[in-house]
């Protein structure tokens, strides 16, 4: 991990600086609090182990970093575009289908880092300027908000005053955390407000520890490894199923993408390039598939952390890797972060997913979009309503997400409309004749 000659003056910790040891360990277990709900929900939903999820996460994740040369600070955590189609597999045809699903929609972003690494990605500015990045950052993190807020308030899908207690007081420890706090504390306040939620989720008596009771400390992750655990065999509708959906998920990597560009001050769309972004992302999809796991995408939870904490070292989410893996083998560990109740996570998520969207208006502020355009208005109202109405085409069970529809309108519709509206180019003109 060479150093760079730029560093962000905004950041405490810059993409490649190097914390010390113990800061090292809690801002990378910060990391990996912050994304095991999610990351362990996608096989519970789908009838698989989440101990393998957690391990294919962690190696995912490292060889993302690998390839992108260790300048982008992002984790790979389970990908939940592919959820439906995995739950009908796994009742038809098992894992080895979910797995050779996950392969194919691996291999889909493998080729397009192929092809963009032979032509370029000078497209990304023309498709994507900030009257189209700053309404699609704004819908990835406010898209969001309704997991937050679920989780917040439903114990088994019924309204529990206890649990958005519990998430209220997550959020207003991590708040004060966040703003009080000094030295490297001020670091951590989405840890510290875990582990203060959690105490107080004991305490009203929604945690059940008798997961972690019955754990054992050591375990093998649930590996389901092509031949070795089955025989290799075709799966054509497990491939015609999930390889499309990864021309979905690209465009929420590249809306992630954008999002770290904000927060770190770099373009890695030219440094490392789009097309090391997309190769890690697929070869990580393809190392899941292979050994038992879901398939993986960049978080948005990893992201606000960041936002938040102005702590962006690549060797924080490595470290976060290197301790899902190692969670992976250590059934106790794994099982006590597992018994975090959701509101605790919700809590927390009020503000992560609103820093993501606040880097939104972020973008459309100081590139001093004018909103007295026409143009301007449409794309934005129509990304924003489209993006947070949670509006998705289905075909069969192809899905276009929320996100990946949103984006493709406001793509669209900057390459289509002009730069001025008929109204507006007479008005120009009458102005002109006047003067």
């Amino acid at each position: 991990m060479k150093n760079e000659k730029f560093r962000n003056p905004e950041a405490i910790l810059d993409v490649q600086d190097k914390p010390t040891f113990p800061q090292w360990l809690l801002l990378s277990v910060q990391h990996l609090f912050t994304m095991f709900g999610s990351t362990v929900l996608v096989p519970l939903l789908i009838g698989m182990n989440p101990s393998i999820a957690l391990f294919s996460s962690g190696v995912g994740t490292l060889v993302y970093i690998l390839c992108t040369r260790a300048k982008i600070p992002a984790y790979l955590g389970s990908s939940f575009a592919f959820i439906m189609t995995m739950q009908a597999l796994m009742k038809s045809e098992g894992y080895p289908a979910v797995g050779q699903g996950a392969i194919a929609a691996g291999l889909v972003y493998v080729i397009v880092s192929l092809i963009i690494g032979k032509f370029g990605s000078q497209w990304v500015d023309k498709v994507l300027p900030p009257v189209v990045v700053g309404p699609i950052v704004i819908v990835i993190g406010l898209s969001l908000a309704t997991t937050a807020a679920n989780d917040a308030m439903f114990n088994n899908n019924h309204y529990d005053l206890k649990y958005f207690g519990v998430a209220i007081f997550t959020l207003v420890a991590t708040i004060i955390f966040n703003m009080f706090l000094r030295g490297f504390s001020s670091m951590i306040p989405v840890l510290l407000g875990i582990i203060v939620g959690y105490i107080f989720a004991v305490f009203m008596g929604i945690v059940d520890l008798s997961g972690v009771a019955a754990a054992k400390w050591f375990s093998l992750p649930a590996f389901d490894v092509m031949f070795v655990n089955y025989d290799f065999k075709w799966y054509p509708g497990a491939i015609i199923g999930m390889a499309p959906i990864a021309f979905v998920t690209m465009t929420e990597h590249m809306g992630h993408i954008m999002v770290l560009n904000k927060l770190t001050k770099r373009n890695f769309f030219k440094n490392p390039g789009l097309h090391r972004t997309l190769l890690g992302d697929g070869l990580s999809s393809v190392i899941a598939g292979f050994v038992g796991g879901p398939p993986t995408t960049s978080y948005g939870e990893n992201i606000g952390v960041l936002a938040m904490t102005k702590i962006h070292s690549v060797w924080v989410l490595a470290g976060a890797a290197f301790f899902a893996i190692l969670f992976s083998f250590c059934g106790k560990i794994a099982a006590l972060i597992q018994s975090i109740p959701t509101p605790v996570i919700g809590g927390i998520s009020f503000l992560l997913f609103g820093m993501i969207a606040a880097n939104g208006l972020r973008i459309l502020v100081d590139n001093k979009i004018n909103f007295e355009a026409k143009r301007n208005l449409i794309i934005t109202a129509v990304i924003l309503v489209v993006g947070i109405g949670g509006t998705y085409l289905k075909l069969g069970n192809f899905q276009l997400t929320s996100i990946a529809l949103s984006t493709i309108f406001g793509i669209v519709l900057n390459l289509i409309l002009p730069k001025k509206a008929a109204s507006e180019a007479e008005h120009e003109k009458k102005i002109r004749m006047d003067i």
